[in-house]
């Protein structure tokens, strides 16, 4: 019987295993170096779709959609349902025969996504510049919401289920398993690492390495502009950037650096080049009769994590030793479904085989994929 835990990492996944535990009888402490959603969580997009091809990416993608909406109708929550849009432009033919391929797949799962030429996009949204697209997808069963909003209000209810949260509080990690902090080792059944680009660093304090790299990413908030929340969410695979309401503007994301990063030393702003080209991309993105912000109200960068398959890891990497880390920016989407996974597996419960950490060495040498990257 597992019956104490700590869960290392205060973002949208930990605070989701935290509380799963918590409901089902676990003693759990939840370390965070920081405040809760003060690293990645806080700085992500806050997408979410169900639009995947993959068998387990769509089971996963659905499960977590129905937990979002579950939560927003018990709580505070807020998430608004929105439709993703997801294009390739003329000239591109690779990344539009991948989009033509794509779509039937993820109807096979069962997904509500429709291919669209140029017209269709334009009768459907016709807020988007539509007259160089080669063709379109759209995945009916999205949404956006605040992924900061979402952390807060699980670490309330984990609180509430009987999780102690411990914030502003750093940690190391052994492989006995035990965690370190400032006031000495504390000696647990299982310690869950879900500290994001922390993770790697983490585990190898315990010996274990795991193959993830992080990468820097950037995004920007505009000023509002009328009629901005109407908006869908858009991802141009060719220019390789997303847009989505925000705050009754715009928010851009792009500017990703694709090399491996140290997580206690990187720049935390956005780059003038991300800055002046991402207000270059909302106005390729926007139908000509639609309102352009004249600036931007805030831009910042953050970090995501890769793994060589673009799968995460979820899973015990040694005895009573979890991970739950790896996302390519798809984190947030996902952690309703796998931080529920992920406690389960620390609970006893079967994990996602094609997820386990144990399918790697831990040195692989891996180029940095871009989590929406349509190939």
């Amino acid at each position: 019987m597992t019956d104490s835990v700590a869960v290392v990492g205060g973002g949208a996944v930990g605070v989701t295993a935290a509380r799963e535990l918590a409901a089902r009888g676990a003693d759990v402490t939840l370390f965070e170096r920081g405040d809760i959603a003060s690293e990645s969580t806080g700085r992500a997009a806050g997408i979410c779709y169900d639009a995947f091809a993959g068998r387990t990416d769509a089971a996963v993608a659905a499960r977590a959609m129905n937990r979002f909406r579950e939560l927003a109708a018990e709580t505070r929550f807020s998430f608004r349902e929105r439709p993703y849009v997801w294009l390739a432009r003329d000239g591109d033919e690779r990344k539009a025969e991948a989009i033509r391929e794509q779509v039937p797949r993820m109807r096979e799962r069962g997904r509500n996504v429709d291919l669209l030429d140029a017209a269709d996009l334009r009768a459907e949204f016709p807020t988007l510049a539509t007259d160089d697209v080669a063709v379109a997808a759209v995945a009916w069963d999205a949404a956006c919401a605040d992924p900061a909003e979402y952390a807060a209000v699980v670490a309330e209810r984990a609180a509430d289920a009987g999780a102690t949260i411990r914030t502003d509080t750093e940690v190391g990690v052994t492989s006995d398993p035990a965690v370190v902090t400032s006031d000495g080792t504390v000696d647990f059944d299982a310690v869950l690492v879900a500290a994001g680009a922390h993770a790697r660093p983490l585990l190898a304090e315990a010996g274990v390495a795991v193959p993830i790299k992080a990468y820097r990413v950037q995004a920007l908030v505009t000023e509002p502009i009328p009629g901005g929340e109407g908006l869908p969410t858009l991802y141009d695979a060719s220019g390789e950037f997303y847009v989505r309401p925000r705050d009754g503007g715009v928010l851009v994301g792009d500017g990703v650096e694709r090399r491996d990063f140290d997580p206690d030393d990187w720049d935390r702003t956005a780059d003038d080049a991300f800055v002046e080209g991402a207000l270059e991309r909302i106005d390729v993105s926007l139908a000509p009769d639609v309102d352009r912000p004249d600036g931007f109200d805030r831009a910042w960068a953050g970090l995501c994590t890769a793994t060589p398959d673009r799968d995460p890891l979820v899973g015990e990497v040694e005895p009573e030793l979890f991970v739950a880390a790896g996302w390519h920016g798809h984190g947030f989407m996902r952690a309703p479904a796998l931080g529920r996974t992920v406690a389960g597996e620390i609970l006893g419960d079967d994990g996602i085989a094609a997820f386990d950490p144990t399918r790697f060495d831990g040195d692989e040498q891996f180029p940095v994929v871009e989590g929406m990257t349509v190939e």
